[in-house]
């Protein structure tokens, strides 16, 4: 999301110069309150990083200015995304690309089981999967949507209202006409 972001206040910022700094290796440290200290881990975004860290290292101190073919390189990138205006942005490697509403479903269904499962285990288990260096490719609530979906479709059968409602909802694998059940519901019943 915050490259995604990047990207448009690029784009916006037009030919204004500016000063970017690139966390992509950039080694952060945390000391622990209770417990042996950590190893240093990849920054990754800005956004989870505390504020306090970001002034403790001087993170701006790595501010330089941003090179006229690295940025027609990001607004190239920029251009083509908004002109495929697909509903989702993924990584896949080291670049931004747009993918299908359904891109994630896959992965959701992989952690669908026959049995009456939590939504918000389903969608931990989805996202959890997916995460590679920290990079957190969708949210949570994109993944319940769509279970929401999937369910309308008969691929999955909701026990409850929505999967939204991610703590309180069941969601399993269809199993047709169930006479030891109290009812098998579809999509939303």
């Amino acid at each position: 999301m915050e490259y995604a972001e990047f990207l448009d206040w690029l784009w916006r910022l037009g030919d204004e110069p500016c000063e970017v700094v690139d966390l992509s290796e950039v080694k952060v440290s945390y000391r622990p309150e209770h417990g042996p200290p950590r190893p240093p881990r990849l920054a990754m975004s800005l956004g989870i990083l505390h504020p306090d860290k970001i002034c403790s290292d001087k993170l701006w101190d790595l501010a330089e200015p941003l090179q006229m073919a690295e940025r027609r390189r990001y607004l190239d990138l920029w251009q083509k995304l908004c002109s495929e205006n697909a509903p989702l942005r993924v990584i896949d490697g080291d670049t931004l690309v747009s993918a299908p509403i359904s891109f994630f479903d896959s992965v959701l269904m992989s952690c669908v089981t026959d049995d009456w499962r939590k939504v918000a285990r389903v969608v931990g288990l989805a996202m959890a999967s997916q995460m590679d260096d920290w990079i957190i490719q969708t949210g949570d609530m994109v993944l319940a949507a769509r279970i929401n979906a999937l369910a309308e479709n008969g691929s999955l059968e909701i026990r409850g209202k929505s999967a939204l409602e991610m703590q309180h909802n069941d969601v399993r694998l269809p199993r047709g006409n169930l006479g030891t059940d109290s009812s098998p519901l579809n999509a939303r019943t």
